[in-house]
């Protein structure tokens, strides 16, 4: 039986068969506002201070101050599981971010015993991967499979795939139940921006902000999970001072 990690988000759980799927990168994709980050954030406090759990959240965005402004809006002490060992927030620029980057992550996430793990976001390192992969790193024979001349433009998106792919697959190969944010495109025929991530990741949410007039303007969906009989209704998604709620809808 497929051991499942308790996410402690109210209303949640009990879409994907009592929790996420031990192990498993599950991709986390949404619009700016959708509450992305706070999802992951709870994810983590939860797992340090109910379960236990060694967890860690790298950012390439927020500085640290900010994200412990943000988890305390939703009733998040984050500083206090940092003391005891419990948490680790990293911080690193985007501009410090080189090849061997997720060679220091993987000696981080093993010196410290890491359960969970969140990386916000993949799609600041889909942005910046042309940047700092040297050309060398690309495989003569793989360029050459495409059959076809690249273009800048063209060499720059398979540069952003094959980063993106090889980022996702040592993560995974660290055994954390991660969780990975992605912003979603305004259209196209992809969920992430990366049009690459949602394939190999084990689990696909999805949030959306939708300002209707009713009670709830955010929502969520199990769009895959792998080994999972999950709920693939969408459901209510809500923001509190105490933290985040997905509401039953039947």
């Amino acid at each position: 039986m497929m051991k499942r990690v308790k996410t402690g988000i109210k209303g949640f759980d009990e879409l994907v068969e009592g929790g996420l799927p031990e192990g498993f990168t599950i991709l986390l994709i949404g619009t700016p506002g959708t509450g992305k980050s706070l999802f992951t954030l709870e994810y983590l406090h939860n797992g340090a201070q109910k379960y236990k759990e060694k967890s860690m959240y790298i950012t390439f965005e927020q500085s640290l101050s900010d994200v412990r402004e943000q988890a305390s809006k939703i009733g998040l002490d984050l500083a206090r599981l940092e003391k005891n060992g419990m948490l680790t927030l990293m911080h690193i620029p985007i501009s410090a971010v080189e090849t061997h980057t997720i060679d220091e992550i993987k000696k981080e996430v093993k010196k410290r015993k890491i359960k969970r793990l969140v990386v916000d976001s993949i799609s600041t390192l889909a942005v910046n991967a042309p940047v700092y992969t040297p050309i060398k790193d690309l495989a003569l024979r793989d360029i050459m499979n495409y059959k076809a001349f690249f273009s800048p433009p063209v060499l720059g998106d398979f540069v952003v795939k094959r980063f993106i792919y090889g980022f996702i697959s040592d993560l995974k190969e660290l055994g954390c139940t991660t969780l990975v944010t992605s912003e979603a495109p305004e259209k196209g025929e992809f969920l992430s921006r990366d049009g690459v991530s949602e394939f190999i990741a084990d689990g696909v949410l999805m949030l959306t902000f939708e300002s209707l007039g009713g009670e709830y303007s955010r929502s969520l969906l199990v769009r895959k999970m792998r080994g999972t009989k999950n709920d693939d209704d969408i459901h209510p998604f809500e923001i509190s001072k105490k933290g985040i709620v997905v509401h039953n809808i039947k």
